[in-house]
Formats: structure tokens, C-alpha cells, sequence
């Protein structure tokens, strides 16, 4: 008996984050009617708009694939025991540095891919490792450095659109659009399938969410990360440098937000525009958290979300809701998955003081 009431436990565990995002529709659908829209009619384009065609279906995969790499980044994060709020800002720094890599290294072939997304990592590395110098340094709070630098990169993408990087035919019409020139062929990611967006970024997301879960529960560093995370005092009398941990951790997602602005902007859009980042670097957040802050969880974790983002514009179109609707939706599934991790941690606390 108590082993089944413990496989119970367990499953409900796993449940939890579904049930989250069933009581978070359940709240939508409210709202809905509140603004004079049938929940019905609502959810059904949403399923329809994302599910009910091949592009659709590689749209779902396209939008997943920055939220993977960004919630890699707030995975490695929150396990070291940081919060990164500054993804948006990485996102566009990482873009601006494979751009800037793309147009003006004077290399071609094979070489130069590799090259802008590297320059998209170590942008996005800095931009978070600003915030973790300052905190392991001087003790900065890393969400308030986070949030403000998301602005400096903001301002520093309209200066450089607007000036050093647009592109010359946009002056030469006068039209003076903020973006930059259309990268060269060379560095555009391959096409999947041909006449959708899916690219090969998809696989590489992948890829490095099963990297990331090799170095977090693999490697010494990892380990080490982990256990800063979970209780730094251990950590210190331990003998481990807790705010060096810290600031590798904000380094680390730093570098993944930078990448996957660096996939976006050789992927899907070919060149370096305002607003590239679309809110993956808050979207990406809620991603790490339904997906429990695993790396592995936040692959599939990613594609539901994904998939809300493709069925939303279906959804806004057929029954007419504001757009904001969407981000309260996402807001509340954040509320309603954060909640739950607290009941069940206190629920896993409850069990061993029984036992």
C-alpha cells in the first residue's frame, strides 16, 4: 500500500504542470467570454491554427526552436541559483553579433556559418556576463541588471539599425527601414523542408539540450553549478567559489540567448531587424519552468508553447481577441506552474518528514 500511495505521488508529480495549463484555459476561457468571445470557437482555431497543416506544423518547430535554446539558458540559470531576466537583451546582442560577423568578416564558404554563430555566443555571453561580474564582484541583484541591460540592448539595436549597420539601399531609397543588409547565402541555416521556415537550428536546439544535460548532471562543473544552486552556504563551507558558480551560470545563458538570436537571425529571417527577439526571452522562461527546469522536459515543453504561439495568430483572427490576451495567457500558465512547484516541493517535504 504505501508503495503504491508512492507511485501515485509520483504520477500526480508529473501531472502537475499539465494540470497547471488546464486550470490556466480554464481562466482564458472566462476572460474570453468577458470580452464577448465563445471559448469554444476560441480554443478550437488555436488548435486548428496550429495543428492543422504541414507549414503549421513546421511553424510549431520554428517557434520552438529559440525557446529551446533560451530556456537552456534559464535552466543552467535557475539551477545555479540565479534568475536571468535579461534574455530578450542577449537575444538581440546575440543577433547583432552574427550579424555584424555575417556582413562584415571578410571570409566566405563553409567557415563563415560557424563564425557568426559563435559571434552570436560570445554576444550573448557577455551581455549576460556583465550581470554576473557585477553580482559575483559586488553583490548586484542579477534581476534588476538583467532587466536594465535588456534596454541598453534595445537602444543599442535602434542606434546601430539606424545608423553603422542599415542597410544602403534603405538609404539610397530614403525609406531608412531600421534593419540591416540581407545576410549572404553562406551563412543562411539549411532549409528542412523546402517552402516552409523549419532550418537546421531545429536539430541543433536539440543537440545542445542534450549537451547541456551531460554537462549539468555529468561534469564536475555541472555538479558544481547545481549544488551552488541548491544551497550555496553547503557550497561555500565546501570549499566551491559560490559567486564564481553564480556568474558562470549567468554566463552560460547569456551564451545560449545569444544563440539562439544568432539561429533566428540566419534561420528565418536573413537579416538584423527591430523587434527579431518576438518575447522568446520572457517566453522562453515560462518554457524552462512547465518544463520543471530540465533540460530534457524543455524540449517537449517548448513545442507546446510553440505551438501556442503559431495557434494564437490563428486564434486572434478567428474570434477577434486583443493580442495581449496571449501574454495573460502565458502569464497565467507562469502563475499556475509556479504555484503548483511549490505545492509539490512542499507535498516531497511532507513525505520524508513521514517517512
Amino acid at each position: 500500500m504505501p508503495q503504491l500511495r508512492k507511485l501515485f505521488s509520483g504520477s500526480l508529480d508529473v501531472l502537475i504542470p499539465l494540470i497547471a495549463l488546464a486550470l490556466a484555459l480554464i481562466i482564458g476561457a472566462a476572460v474570453l467570454v468577458i470580452l464577448g468571445a465563445n471559448p469554444f470557437e476560441a480554443y478550437f482555431s488555436l488548435v486548428r491554427g496550429a495543428f492543422g497543416s504541414t507549414y503549421s506544423l513546421t511553424q510549431i518547430l520554428v517557434k520552438a526552436t529559440p525557446l529551446l535554446l533560451v530556456g537552456l539558458g534559464i535552466v543552467i540559470a535557475f539551477r545555479g541559483g540565479v534568475i536571468n531576466i535579461g534574455g530578450e537583451g542577449q537575444i538581440i546582442v546575440g543577433a547583432l553579433a552574427a550579424t555584424a560577423v555575417a556582413l562584415y568578416v571578410p571570409l566566405t564558404g563553409l567557415i563563415l556559418l560557424p563564425l557568426a554563430l559563435l559571434g552570436g555566443v560570445l554576444g550573448g555571453a557577455v551581455w549576460g556576463g556583465i550581470p554576473g561580474v557585477l553580482k559575483a564582484r559586488l553583490g548586484v541583484n542579477e534581476i534588476l541588471s538583467t532587466v536594465m541591460m535588456n534596454q541598453i540592448a534595445f537602444q543599442l539595436s535602434n542606434f546601430l539599425l539606424r545608423g553603422p549597420m542599415i542597410d544602403p539601399e534603405e538609404i539610397a531609397r530614403g525609406t531608412r527601414i531600421a534593419q540591416s543588409a540581407e545576410l549572404p547565402r553562406e551563412v543562411w541555416l539549411i532549409r528542412l523542408v523546402p517552402s516552409t521556415l523549419l532550418h537546421g537550428g531545429a536539430i541543433l536546439a536539440v543537440i545542445m539540450a542534450i549537451l547541456v544535460y551531460i554537462f549539468l548532471w555529468r561534469t564536475i562543473i555541472g555538479y558544481r553549478i547545481r549544488a551552488v544552486g541548491f544551497n550555496p552556504d553547503a557550497s561555500r563551507y565546501a570549499g566551491m567559489r559560490v559567486p564564481v558558480y553564480q556568474a558562470l551560470a549567468l554566463i552560460l545563458g547569456g551564451a545560449f540567448a545569444g544563440l539562439a538570436g544568432a539561429v533566428e537571425v540566419l534561420g528565418v529571417q536573413h537579416r538584423m531587424l527591430e523587434g527579431l527577439s518576438s518575447g522568446y526571452g520572457f517566453s522562453g522562461i515560462v518554457a524552462a519552468l512547465f518544463g520543471k527546469l530540465h533540460p530534457l522536459g524543455l524540449i517537449p515543453a517548448s513545442v507546446l508553447f510553440g505551438s501556442l504561439l503559431v495557434g494564437a495568430d490563428s486564434m486572434q483572427r478567428a474570434v477577434q481577441v486583443p493580442s495581449a490576451f496571449i501574454d495573460a495567457l502565458l502569464g497565467l500558465v507562469v502563475l499556475f506552474v509556479v504555484s503548483s512547484d511549490l505545492w509539490v516541493k512542499r507535498r516531497s517535504q511532507k513525505r520524508m518528514s513521514e517517512g
